[in-house]
Formats: C-alpha cells, sequence, structure tokens
C-alpha cells in the first residue's frame, strides 16, 4: 500500500491519504508497511501449522508447533498470552483425540484349569 497526496476536493476527510512531509515518517512508513506484510505471513503460516497438528493428532508435530508458536511470541509477531493460550487448546485437543481412539484390549489370559 503506497500513501499518496490528496486530491483536491475528495469526499471526505477518511478517504484522504497523505504523505508525511519528513524524510524519517517517510521511511518509518516503509518499515511499517513491510513489517506488517511479514507479521501478516507469519500469523497466516501459525494458523495453517495449529490446524494441521489438530488434524494430524501426533505429539511430535504438536511439540514442533508449540516451538512455532514460541518463537512467534519472542519475536514479537503475537502476544505471548495468545501463544500460550494456543498451545493449551492444542495440548487439549490431542488430548481429547487420544482419549476418542479405541485402544486395543490387552490379550486375555487363559486359565487353565488344575487337575
Amino acid at each position: 500500500m503506497r500513501l499518496v497526496p490528496a486530491a483536491h476536493g475528495a469526499a471526505s476527510r477518511e478517504e484522504e491519504s497523505t504523505l508525511p512531509n519528513i524524510k524519517a515518517a517517510i521511511k518509518w512508513v516503509r518499515q511499517t508497511e513491510k513489517r506488517t506484510q511479514r507479521n501478516l505471513a507469519g500469523k497466516s503460516r501459525l494458523r495453517t501449522l495449529y490446524k494441521t497438528a489438530v488434524k494430524a493428532g501426533d505429539p511430535a508435530v504438536a511439540r514442533a508447533v508449540e516451538g512455532e508458536f514460541d518463537k512467534a511470541a519472542t519475536k514479537g509477531i503475537i502476544h505471548p498470552n495468545k501463544a500460550a493460550r494456543k498451545k493449551s487448546r492444542l495440548a487439549k485437543s490431542l488430548a481429547v483425540a487420544a482419549a476418542s481412539t479405541p485402544k486395543k484390549a490387552p490379550a486375555k489370559k487363559t486359565s487353565r484349569s488344575k487337575k
């Protein structure tokens, strides 16, 4: 998204975009755009990883996804509390999935009658 000087006769102030007058402020706008794009891509990736981990139901995959959430929280892409909440929900969904899968019953021992 690029900011352009507003044209005369704009319909309202909300539609109007103005460029900053200071060179440093122009650079800040560029940096903010880059950071926003990078953070949005990271958030999208986290959502995808979370969904695949829930679908897979594999604890090894879940550990990798939890690490990605921690890394994103450290970098400031998401809030640390959000990372903790997502990790908790992921662990809970894995526990529910593990409980719902039928486990094999141990083989019954046949008892011999004593004579």
